[in-house]
């Protein structure tokens, strides 16, 4: 018998005789060292069992699977994709890691170390030399012996920095070249109308242009919490749910929407590309009656092609209107534009300073949030 069946059949007896023992009774000593003592042979054990993989091609051969992994998938009842991730380990090990493998094998590393290991290694440029490359492998297997996985991964991030300080900083500059072209590229953004007042917007963005947004957004969402606790709710994510001042609950994401609308509302349409020879505008048609009343509905233009028409209230349209910039258009019995007047807002900076100097606060009542967070309205519409 070959010596590896030899210890796994000695193996499988060793564990028959201790399949009715009850760790309970162990102390506490006993405990704590059989713990780490097992650990450290199942990964030894791991360890062989992939060694044997490496060497096991011809066994997937001669039943006509295409791989030990997917063989091994069949027969060993495990799932494809992990034995597939063993099977590319156990090559790693067999032919390009020596000393990963050593440390493996010796019960220095566990699996879970070898796998981040392996995998930091081989995010190494091939351009940086093997003498580095066998550096960096060298000084992880040392690091793991005081590092759990995780810490191995963030340190293996930076590794390069260690073992060779000079070519790292050129290194990181072309890995965020690329990355941040490889973002550039990938971009993509996508709104679409759910036909019930909602429109779904989905996509990706660079990791930087998302940043500034999340700063963007949270100036919104940030000053409006009511107290220390909705902010700690608001640092647990979406789903968090907390209260606004009105007392109403409003999860994260929520907020985050309703903070996307108020920084479209507060862009300054001077400072944005020329749309359709103006600046651009969304173009709301509405009587003045309407407007004055509050009621009725108004129509609203987009200027994206293809998207027609959409409507909606008065009273949607009396707020943006605080904001806006109004070009007054008198309209014909058949909508012919009669004429047409000059933009203009209905509060300008100087006004708005005027009413922070008069009104500290909010003037609806029973409301006292500074004014610097409030929006400018009529009281007497």
């Amino acid at each position: 018998m070959h010596p590896v069946n030899a210890v796994a059949e000695e193996m499988s007896a060793s564990l028959k005789s201790v399949c009715d023992v009850n760790p309970t009774f162990m102390s506490a000593d006993e405990k704590a060292s059989a713990l780490l003592s097992l650990l450290e042979v199942e990964s030894r054990t791991a360890e062989l069992r992939l060694r044997v993989m490496a060497a096991a091609g011809d066994v997937a051969e001669g039943e006509g699977f295409r791989s030990i992994a997917a063989w091994l998938a069949h027969h060993g009842r495990v799932r494809r994709g992990d034995a597939a991730a063993d099977l590319r380990l156990a090559e790693a090990l067999d032919r390009e890691r020596p000393t990963l493998a050593a440390g493996v094998r010796e019960g220095r590393v566990s699996i879970a170390q070898a796998r981040v290991i392996a995998a930091a290694v081989e995010e190494l440029p091939a351009r940086v030399g093997c003498e580095v490359i066998e550096a960096a492998e060298v000084k992880l297997v040392k690091l793991a012996v005081d590092h759990d996985p995780g810490d191995l991964a963030k340190l293996g991030r930076r590794i390069l920095e260690v073992v060779d300080p000079e070519r790292f900083e050129d290194e990181e500059r072309r890995r965020l070249e690329d990355t941040e072209r490889h973002a550039s590229e990938r971009q993509r953004l996508r709104m679409r109308a759910a036909g019930d007042g909602l429109t779904r917007i989905s996509g990706v963005i660079p990791d930087a242009v998302a940043a500034r947004l999340a700063t963007y957004l949270h100036a919104f969402t940030t000053p409006r919490l009511a107290d220390g606790a909705v902010r700690g709710a608001l640092d647990e994510g979406p789903g968090a749910s907390t209260a606004t001042g009105f007392g109403s609950p409003v999860n994260h994401s929520r907020r985050l929407a309703e903070a996307l609308g108020q920084l479209v509302e507060c862009l300054a349409p001077r400072r944005l590309p020329i749309h359709g020879g103006d600046a651009t505008n969304v173009t709301v048609t509405i009587s003045l009656e309407s407007l004055r009343d509050g009621l009725g509905v108004a129509t609203l233009d987009n200027g994206v092609p293809g998207d027609g028409f959409d409507t909606i209230t008065a009273a949607q349209a009396r707020r943006l209107a605080c904001n806006a910039r109004i070009i007054p258009a008198v309209l014909g019995t058949d909508s012919e534009v009669l004429d047409l007047g000059r933009a203009s807002r209905l509060f300008t900076r100087a006004q708005r300073r005027a009413l922070l100097l008069r009104d500290t606060t909010c003037r609806a009542e029973g409301c006292d949030i500074p004014g610097t967070w409030s929006e400018a309205h009529h009281l007497v519409p």
